[in-house]
């Protein structure tokens, strides 16, 4: 059968190899070349602002936005992005960009395998990286050096390097996204406030509701200022869940708890939903007929036909639409008792690095008497395809003398578990977003200072999970670090060839995950 399209760049890719007639998240080969596209006359602006001197604000927010926009399940309306396209080609010529900038998706995954492989990573990692770039900016943070390293390393994409240089490309990536992450961090903090541990309830009230995806914190703000005293009441979906953490968000009495879990679980959880939902950033899925008619897309996010809210040039957007749906729908007429994936009633948030910091002495004096004897990160993005039970075993077998980081959607495989308490504190601790692996890696730093050892030198183990672009640019900053020992699952990349997968594997010690007991064992060395 003739091939139609290539994208490989998730988790879910089809056979494990790459999705040739039609993308298994529901992207039309038509989006998919669209998409393939944008990227070619990014690195075309990329290549032109680059000749033309330090990169500018305004070309950098453009190519943050044009990454963000071809990220998994962010937008699949083909006339949406070919918009988009336009706008940087346009920037391309007026920058001078001329014929010998002319480029093809072939050029970019098409070859040889390995240097395909690399390109790849590179490529799917600075994706991740923009939506981080993307979410500071909203709020008015932004680096000139983030713009000007992510039109460096666009560049590079099709230009010739040795393995070696790509290697040291992919690296020197990592601690670009290191400080995107630590902007972003900035930017939620200074903003909404330090997160504190905080309790959520899975249960929803009776009246009219709102359902908040994605990851926008700014979108979830401004909603939570339109619907005070409108008796619409906001519940956070996915990985929006950490809001409930901050301060200036928490504050909001509407501000009412957390629907569902994770974002591949949308479809059976939406159906027929009596509330409006927002989708703030990726994490759509093509909408089921019983809950269509309830949903809003902002930001980046759309989808063919669906109506979308769109900022004003001051960056307001007018959710009234969103409120009216609300209040049409009427919400449950009595209260539902919904639970997490293992049946429990609550979830808790909040444990970012000040909070988990604030007791280091406890962790390091448990650690010293033998009563905490290894401390997990376990987390990542969740995903449907088989195999992510491995999560929640893993999470489940844990002994009652370790701690349980999480952070990101994985977490819901697990999060309404009670593992009980070590020294007074929870044995399971959600950091947050994705984006907060920059606290859990503060939090490791910050316990090699204490021990006086080296990151590697700790009783500390990540077990990660990846779906999308944004576990790839994380991996990629903890390989930089020079954090060896990582378990990656459930499957590994489609992306990664034999040769750089050993490459990595050699280098970092990094393990493919394999069953949960026996990776559990060999870590704790049982």
């Amino acid at each position: 059968m003739e091939e139609k399209m290539f994208c490989f760049q998730c988790e879910q890719t089809a056979g494990g190899t790459g999705c040739s007639q039609a993308g298994v998240c529901g992207k039309s080969p038509a989006v998919a070349l669209a998409q393939d596209e944008t990227v070619v006359a990014l690195i075309r602006l990329a290549r032109a602002a680059l000749r033309q001197g330090p990169v500018s604000k305004e070309t950098g927010r453009l190519l943050i936005e044009g990454l963000f926009l071809t990220v998994t399940n962010v937008n699949f309306d083909e006339a949406d992005i070919r918009r988009y396209n336009a706008l940087y080609q346009e920037a391309g010529d007026a920058l001078g960009a001329g014929a010998a900038d002319d480029l093809s998706p072939q050029t970019l995954f098409h070859g040889d395998r390995d240097i395909v492989s690399l390109r790849s990573t590179l490529l799917f990692g600075l994706k991740g990286m923009a939506a981080y770039a993307d979410h500071a900016r909203v709020l008015g943070y932004e680096d000139p050096a983030i713009y000007q390293g992510c039109a460096a390393f666009l560049a590079a994409l099709v230009e010739d390097h040795t393995v070696a240089d790509w290697l040291g490309l992919l690296m020197d990536f990592g601690h670009l996204n290191l400080k995107t992450m630590g902007l972003l961090d900035q930017a939620n903090t200074e903003s909404y406030g330090r997160p504190t541990p905080t309790t959520v309830s899975t249960h929803i009230a009776p009246g009219p509701f709102i359902v908040v995806t994605g990851h926008d914190l700014l979108d979830l703000k401004m909603l939570l200022d339109q619907t005070e005293g409108t008796g619409v009441a906001v519940y956070t979906h996915g990985e929006m869940l950490p809001a409930h953490g901050y301060p200036e968000l928490a504050k909001y009495d509407q501000l009412k708890g957390h629907f569902g879990t994770a974002w591949n679980n949308q479809q059976a959880e939406f159906d027929n939903i009596p509330g409006a939902l927002l989708y703030t950033t990726n994490c759509l899925m093509p909408p089921r007929p019983s809950y269509k008619d309830a949903l809003f897309t902002t930001g980046l996010v759309a989808w063919p036909d669906l109506p979308h809210i769109a900022a004003d040039a001051e960056g307001h957007k007018d959710f009234s639409a969103v409120i009216a749906k609300a209040k049409a729908l009427g919400g449950y007429d009595q209260g539902q008792e919904k639970t997490g994936a293992n049946g429990g009633h609550t979830m808790t948030t909040g444990f970012a690095r000040d909070a988990v910091l604030a007791h280091a002495g406890t962790v390091v004096e448990a650690v010293k008497a033998g009563d905490l004897r290894h401390i997990f990160l376990v987390g990542g993005c969740d995903g449907a395809k088989p195999g992510r039970s491995y999560y929640t075993d893993f999470v489940k077998a844990t002994p009652a003398d370790s701690l349980v980081l999480t952070l990101a959607c994985g977490k819901f495989r697990f999060n309404d578990l009670d593992l009980g308490t070590l020294g007074g504190l929870p044995r399971l601790m959600d950091m947050g977003q994705c984006n907060d692996a920059y606290s859990a890696i503060q939090v490791a730093v910050a316990l090699a200072e204490a021990f006086d050892c080296g990151v590697n030198d700790l009783p500390l183990t990540l077990v990660l999970s990846w779906y999308e672009q944004k576990a790839v640019c994380i991996l990629l900053t903890l390989l930089a670090l020079g954090i060896k020992n990582i378990y990656v699952g459930p499957s590994l990349p489609a992306f990664f060839s034999d040769t750089v997968l050993q490459t990595l594997v050699e280098t970092f010690d990094l393990h493919p995950t394999g069953q949960a007991e026996e990776d559990l064992a060999a870590i704790l060395g049982a």
